[in-house]
């Protein structure tokens, strides 16, 4: 409803509608915050975080239009759509092509965040429900300006390399969550389609869990003084937690969803801010949201109340896609809310030119195509690190119409000898299968891996045939030689952000703390002695909600761990993001000495002989294996001191060997010339 006299608050930051609340950000001026207030006062849960993006995209590049600005250029369009309209329906329907970046960091499929195929479906079949009013679906509605928007969303077909592909973009990443400032920085360039092409979609894990989904608002072009493009390209879309990503009523057994927004209408909403609606309150008290007919609301509701509205000529619209109320109680968009999205699509720079995008149209599919892809090798000091060993993750995918059940694989380790690997299973189409393959370097470098034959005949497409990732060798935990330790944590003011833990190598959690109260000054500084099992290994991780430590509020935060006496420090920092993880261990008896055994000569030409002290106990066994992981030649024996080995059949290249004595391990490295 038209408010004239609120249109210079239209963006007033969120926390500022809930002066009589007090929450963890709600005074955190001096961090550009972008997740505000405010929460639902029932669950604790930001519905919508899309209007402190925007204020932060703007704040980030003055070329980016103002609210006024848009709103100067978008009102003219809007109601040329609507003089033109003869009919409660105009135009022809719109299909935009959808791609669903499914964001994890190793996860199986359907462990959280990796979420399902069938649930990722869910959504797109709500959202055509919604924006297309369909009758018989919680999308319908009998309200007099309820609209059918005319717009679906269909599945991508094709990936930006021509490619098929089922619109589902599975990527791997070596974070576990992510704040805001991170995704858009890190995730969303590095995984973006061309959005003049498709519409972007991210299902994620928010360092911030109380968030559900923010979105970007449509770009503009025409007006004087400003960049045609107005910036931000590469990270134009949309982002959900991902268990608001899907409709509860499509469950086949595998979702993972928020047990109130489980209907699907986070993403309705944030689409609908994609497409340029703003929320119906218009962000202020009885604020514009620039169409006539919805009423005029005093604030965002919650829950499916009945309200009345500012006019106090009826009630509050609860049910607009465009409140924050519950997934059950939304199911109308109304004309005007149309006709603004018509004047976006029609007009906007990346909206206009996905009506003509034929990217989700079908491929001609061949009866035996696999596709493969390697995920991200994530650099560790990790607990049992293999000295030059690293496993790597592989991704095979069935683009073909038969049953994917068998691949041959050739791939090598810096262009140097191809090794093969047999895959077996069973994949129906689009289906896929993710498995780890040992490879052995003693450098970092990058694999390369090439798909030679689908099911024992040659692959029928080249072009999603090969892929290469670079990899980085974990190495050992720091090994200390003292039992205890003294922990100390600064906080800044903003305490509930930060959480830590102290976790041994199986998984349990023996020391931990968080989250804190928000504190004006600086609270006062907490310290924790430790004492530390021997022989275990032990995973340090602090994390910030907000993605920017402890270092950087009104007086700077810290923590580090050392020895009792001061001497030794394990771990310090205070600007570490969303998280910092140290591992470390304690008198920890799996290596063998250096001076243990020997291994001679190295080159060599035909035997390798290997020698161990006899007062240092005997060598029970060696596997010997190439540089891509592969066992080339193992032998097991009993009280041996001293042992040749006959590697003429080795071809030359470079080989490791893995000796055990009792408990203790050692990998070292040969040439054979």
């Amino acid at each position: 409803m038209k408010n004239t006299s609120h249109i210079h608050n239209l963006f007033v930051v969120i926390c500022l509608l809930s002066l009589n609340l007090t929450f963890s950000q709600g005074n955190k001026q001096a961090k550009s915050t972008l997740f505000g207030n405010p929460k639902n006062i029932v669950n604790g849960h930001i519905r919508c975080a899309t209007t402190e993006y925007e204020k932060f995209l703007q704040e980030n590049n003055p070329k980016r239009m103002t609210n006024t600005q848009f709103e100067a250029w978008v009102t003219p369009l809007v109601k040329h759509y609507q003089s033109m309209r003869t009919t409660s329906q105009s135009g022809g329907v719109i299909t935009i092509p959808v791609v669903v970046h499914v964001i994890h960091s190793g996860q199986a499929i359907g462990t959280a965040p990796n979420i399902t195929d069938a649930q990722v479906q869910s959504q797109i079949t709500i959202l055509n429900q919604d924006y297309r009013k369909m009758i018989g679906t919680p999308g319908d509605n009998s309200n007099p300006v309820g609209a059918d928007v005319q717009i679906e969303f269909a599945f991508a077909l094709q990936d930006p390399n021509g490619n098929p592909t089922n619109g589902i973009d599975r990527i791997s990443f070596c974070q576990e969550n992510w704040s805001e400032t991170e995704f858009d920085s890190k995730v969303k360039p590095a995984t973006i389609w061309d959005p003049t092409l498709y519409m972007n979609m991210w299902t994620v894990k928010l360092t911030d869990n109380t968030v559900l989904g923010y979105a970007q608002f449509p770009d503009a072009s025409g007006l004087s003084g400003l960049d045609a493009s107005g910036g931000n390209a590469n990270s134009d879309g949309v982002v959900s937690s991902y268990n608001v990503f899907g409709s509860i009523t499509y469950d086949d057994g595998t979702f993972l969803l928020d047990p109130t927004y489980n209907k699907g209408r986070t993403m309705t909403h944030e689409v609908g801010h994609w497409l340029g609606l703003r929320h119906i309150w218009g962000d202020s008290t009885c604020g514009d949201d620039y169409c006539a007919d919805t009423p005029v609301h005093h604030d965002a509701n919650y829950g499916c109340p009945t309200i009345v509205n500012c006019d106090a000529n009826g009630n509050e619209m609860v049910e607009n896609y465009m409140d924050y109320t519950d997934d059950t109680c939304m199911n109308i968009f109304t004309q005007n809310q149309k006709d603004r999205i018509t004047a976006v699509m029609n007009n906007s720079p990346r909206r206009s030119t996905l009506k003509t995008s034929t990217k989700n149209a079908p491929l001609t599919l061949f009866v035996n195509d696999a596709e493969v892809k390697l995920e991200s090798s994530c650099p560790l000091s990790a607990c049992g690190a293999v000295p030059n060993q690293t496993i790597q993750k592989i991704t095979l995918y069935n683009r073909g119409t038969s049953n994917l059940t068998s691949a041959t694989l050739n791939y090598n380790i810096n262009n140097g000898t191809n090794a093969t690997y047999n895959w077996t299973g069973n994949l129906a189409t689009n289906a896929a299968d993710t498995f780890d393959l040992t490879i052995n370097s003693p450098i970092n470098g990058i694999i390369n891996i090439e798909i030679i034959k689908a099911n024992g005949v040659a692959d029928q497409r080249n072009s999603n045939n090969t892929s290469s990732e670079t990899f980085t060798l974990p190495t050992a935990p720091t090994n200390y030689t003292i039992n205890d330790f003294v922990f100390r944590l600064q906080q800044d003011e903003f305490g509930s952000e930060t959480t830590w833990s102290l976790k041994n190598d199986s998984g349990t959690i023996l020391y931990s703390g968080g989250s804190y109260t928000d504190t004006t000054p600086i609270p006062a500084l907490i310290t924790q002695n430790w004492t530390l099992a021997n022989n275990q290994c032990y995973i340090f991780s602090i994390n910030d909600t907000e993605g920017d430590g402890i270092c950087c509020d009104f007086g700077a935060g810290y923590y580090d761990i050392k020895s009792s006496d001061g001497s030794i420090l394990v771990a310090s920092g205070a600007s570490f993001a969303t998280a910092a993880i140290t591992t470390f261990s304690i008198n920890l008896d799996v290596v063998i000495d250096s001076n243990d055994f020997y291994i001679y000569p190295n080159p060599t030409k035909e035997l390798l002989n290997v020698k161990t002290p006899s007062n240092s106990g005997f060598l029970n066994s060696y596997k010997i294996s190439n540089i891509l992981g592969q066992i080339i030649k193992t032998e097991t024996f009993f009280n041996v001191n001293d042992y040749t080995i006959n590697t003429t059949s080795l071809s030359s290249g470079v080989y490791f060997i893995a000796l055990e004595k009792g408990t203790k391990k050692k990998a070292l490295r040969f040439i054979k010339e």
